[in-house]
């Protein structure tokens, strides 16, 4: 299939004009839409009201392909999670959080993650490449498939999976676009989140193009600390974040939130003093939070927090006013929870090599399970 276009890659203005480069008009990219989505139909020969060259068109020169999946497990919580072949032995992850009258992906958008934050396994795993918008999309078509056995669908989707969205946006946008069209995916704006680690210049160009959820991992109240944890703050520390959140969510209006993740690390950043910090820092910004406790991985040099230490992070702020949710975690047997996902990349930063290396073992890779 090489050098065909994967349309599951096209939003509704690029599918209309690849219909009008064919001399149509642009109703006729509306249709396939509507014979993709909602017929699921994936052969163009029964696209019977498209006509008959178009339709032999179509066959010549595009093509309706998802990630190939390499490995399929389930949690004992019901958490599902997907190895995808991602090309030149890489692979991603998605992960399928079902939950009573919701079911939220986590979906991938980089090969690896150029980012290295400190608590995430996936960044140790360096970064390969950027995802296409078509294998983006692809993750919510297999989802959605796989769901389809009990009747349901995918309700949520977080771009929170493997990679920095914002370093990739001009794959994600399209991709979230797809995701909100009634003759797509037809999800609320308000139940798609892209996820970042404080990509200022790609906050900026979605108050220009898009209105999907934002959620940014802060985790520390202050420059120091965030440098360690998030690397990307050397360059974009957090008084420069903080305008940036602050005119996305004016772009949002009144009655909209961002929402701010933060990790638990025992020790690093959970004590009260900082919950306060925290508390004064996000005073001006219109935002809910949540919290995270770490999910340990091999290496990590940290720990999660005990309980206690969690509920009285989560009170002060509480007390403050804030909405804070803390976040379940869930997969976390099959490697499935946040922070934990890791694929396999060729390494393109020798990130996994350095890492490895103090470590003193061999390169990590994922194990790969038969599809059940």
């Amino acid at each position: 299939m090489t050098g065909r276009i994967n349309l599951y890659g096209l939003d509704r203005n690029a599918m209309e004009a690849l219909f009008v480069e064919q001399g149509l008009q642009p109703f006729r990219g509306r249709q396939m839409m509507k014979w993709i989505y909602h017929q699921g139909e994936d052969n163009f020969a029964r696209m019977t009201d498209l006509p008959r060259t178009t339709r032999q068109w179509l066959e010549d020169n595009a093509c309706l392909e998802v990630p190939d999946v390499v490995a399929h497990n389930e949690s004992r919580d019901g958490t599902v999670k997907w190895v995808l072949d991602a090309g030149e032995d890489n692979y991603v992850e998605t992960v399928l959080i079902p939950e009573k009258g919701r079911n939220t992906l986590c979906v991938s958008s980089q090969i690896g993650c150029m980012l290295d934050c400190s608590f995430c396994s996936t960044g140790k795993q360096g970064f390969s490449a950027n995802l296409p918008a078509s294998a983006i999309v692809g993750q919510l078509v297999l989802a959605n498939r796989f769901l389809s056995q009990r009747g349901e669908n995918v309700t949520n989707v977080v771009l929170m999976g493997m990679g920095e969205p914002l370093l990739n946006y001009d794959a994600v946008l399209p991709a979230t676009n797809v995701m909100l069209d009634d003759l797509a995916f037809g999800i609320s704006k308000r139940r798609v989140t892209i996820s970042t680690a404080g990509v200022v210049p790609g906050i900026n160009r979605m108050v220009e193009s898009t209105d999907v959820a934002l959620a940014v991992s802060l985790h520390a109240p202050d420059d120091d600390l965030r440098n360690e944890l998030v690397p990307i703050n050397r360059k974009y520390p957090i008084s420069e974040l903080m305008e940036a959140c602050q005119r996305y969510v004016r772009h949002l209006g009144d009655r909209r939130k961002l929402v701010i993740e933060y990790t638990l690390i025992h020790g690093v950043n959970d004590s009260l003093e900082q919950a306060k910090q925290l508390a004064k820092l996000l005073r001006p910004l219109r935002c809910k939070i949540n919290l995270i406790p770490f999910n340990p991985f091999p290496g990590s040099g940290y720990e999660r927090p005990d309980p206690a230490v969690v509920y009285r992070f989560q009170t002060c702020l509480m007390n403050n006013g804030y909405t804070t949710m803390l976040r379940t975690t869930r997969g976390e047997d099959i490697d499935a929870a946040c922070g934990q996902l890791v694929g396999r990349v060729q390494d393109r930063t020798r990130r996994q090599e350095r890492y490895a290396r103090k470590l003193g073992r061999e390169i990590p890779t994922v194990q790969l399970a038969a599809e059940s």
